[in-house]
């Protein structure tokens, strides 16, 4: 499994050609404490970079881009419940949703983890 990064904070670990799409540590310690989430419908295409959702925090709201093309296979119901995911567990239970991924080489233009890191700090 592979995990990627974006400028705009998304990361996506991609298992053949499904994809899991959250924010990452730095984004969820931005937004402070998050209260609602706006998550994308099943079985909408989305294009890469397009807005598929967004997260409300107490601080502000952000909108959740696509890191690549593709189409929704599902979205994480446990997260709408308990948006408190996103801040205590970002990469694990505070996923946002699942992707088929259209363009896997779109891929190639996200940031691995080191790149990442030096990119938030």
């Amino acid at each position: 499994m592979t995990t990627k990064y974006t400028e705009d904070h998304e990361w996506i670990s991609v298992d053949g050609d499904i994809a899991t799409v959250g924010i990452t540590h730095h984004a969820q310690d931005a937004l402070g404490d998050v209260v609602f989430v706006d998550l994308p419908e099943v079985g909408k295409t989305l294009a890469q970079k397009e807005v598929a959702g967004v997260v409300e925090s107490v601080k502000a709201a952000a909108d959740v881009y696509m890191p690549v093309s593709g189409v929704i296979t599902e979205v994480n119901e446990a997260l709408r419940a308990d948006p408190a995911l996103a801040n205590s567990d970002p990469l694990g239970a505070g996923w946002f949703f699942k992707v088929k991924l259209s363009d896997a080489s779109q891929l190639d233009a996200l940031l691995d983890e080191t790149a990442y890191a030096a990119f938030a700090a």
